[in-house]
């Protein structure tokens, strides 16, 4: 029993405790989690060693993060085994360098790379399709972290689960399951830092040459012939191109679809001798569905399960009519 246990209190006094009780700072929501990891992602200086497992594959990663002044980002991640690459981005412009592959610059804040794509995700639409289900507590790169999953509501595309640290709300570690609960996979943080002084060393990436961003001709808007009468709820139209397929004449129409945590393409062209009727392949989270309709080769191919593929493949419409959703 406490000191305060023998202090008189007036008689009205259980009702002001309760009424304190009710106003009391409660526990943060999953939706608040998400935010601040979002928020930590983006702002922090930070770096962090963290490995990729696939079917046939273990990649090792280095990737540092910083910002200049609080506003311009600088990051730069390395693979840190096979051949090397690395991706650097400075501000609105991110140069990628790979073998066999002249370096090149493209104007956009978005790095193309092997992290886990919910770290730059709007989190408000992402809602709109998926829930996020607190799975409680365990401990991650030596961290305690609160685990979530981000399960999609219509059951047509792939699920997360993913530990985010208590303390610095950066993912320590990301599993990409299919539709059955089954590992396709896995990115984990082996060794992190958090620390103001990180902008010190990212600022050398100033002294760097870069090539120059490169200038994509804007072309004008043409009717493509085709039309997808069904995509899942949340996937939108973000880019579409006409060019020709690689040693070949023929000319393909592509259109690419993200819901701000997966994408897919669809590519139609003209058949030929060579056209397969139907076919279907999956390797870890990529899949590819084709067929051939109306004397033309439809072809899906993205991170999302194999039946969707072909759900959207046979949706599309050689007719002028309206798309919709499900």
């Amino acid at each position: 029993m406490s000191w305060a246990d023998n202090v008189p209190q007036p008689a009205s006094a259980p009702e002001q405790v309760s009424s304190q009780q009710n106003t009391a700072p409660q526990p943060p929501t999953v939706d608040d989690l998400l935010q601040a990891m979002d928020e930590a992602s983006r702002t922090l200086n930070y770096e962090i060693s963290y490995i990729v497992i696939r079917q046939n594959s273990i990649e090792t990663v280095r990737f540092r993060h910083a910002l200049d002044n609080d506003t311009r980002t600088l990051a730069h991640l390395v693979h840190l085994s096979g051949p090397p690459r690395e991706v650097i981005q400075r501000g609105d412009e991110v140069s990628y360098f790979e073998p066999g592959v002249e370096p090149f610059t493209i104007a956009t804040n978005r790095m193309v790379s092997s992290l886990p794509p919910i770290m730059s995700a709007d989190i408000y639409e992402l809602a709109h399709s998926y829930d996020f289900i607190p799975m409680g507590r365990d401990r991650e790169a030596g961290v305690p972290c609160s685990v979530v999953r981000i399960a999609p509501k219509d059951g047509r595309r792939y699920s997360y689960l993913i530990w985010v640290d208590e303390k610095s709300k950066l993912i320590m570690r990301a599993d990409l399951l299919d539709r059955d609960g089954e590992l396709l996979e896995q990115f984990r943080v082996v060794s992190h830092v958090v620390n103001p002084l990180i902008i010190d060393l990212m600022r050398g990436l100033d002294e760097v040459t870069l090539p120059q961003a490169l200038i994509i001709p804007q072309k004008p808007s043409t009717d493509m012939g085709w039309q997808v009468t069904w995509l899942p709820h949340g996937f939108e139209s973000i880019a579409g191109n006409r060019h020709r397929l690689l040693n070949s004449d023929r000319p393909v129409e592509s259109q690419l679809y993200s819901d701000g945590l997966f994408s897919f393409s669809i590519y139609v062209a003209d058949a030929d001798n060579y056209t397969i009727r139907e076919q279907m392949v999956r390797q870890g989270r990529r899949t590819l569905h084709s067929h051939e309709v109306q004397g033309r080769e439809i072809s899906v191919v993205g991170d999302i399960p194999p039946s969707t593929a072909k759900l959207i493949a046979e949706s599309i419409s050689f007719e002028p009519v309206a798309q919709g959703s499900q």
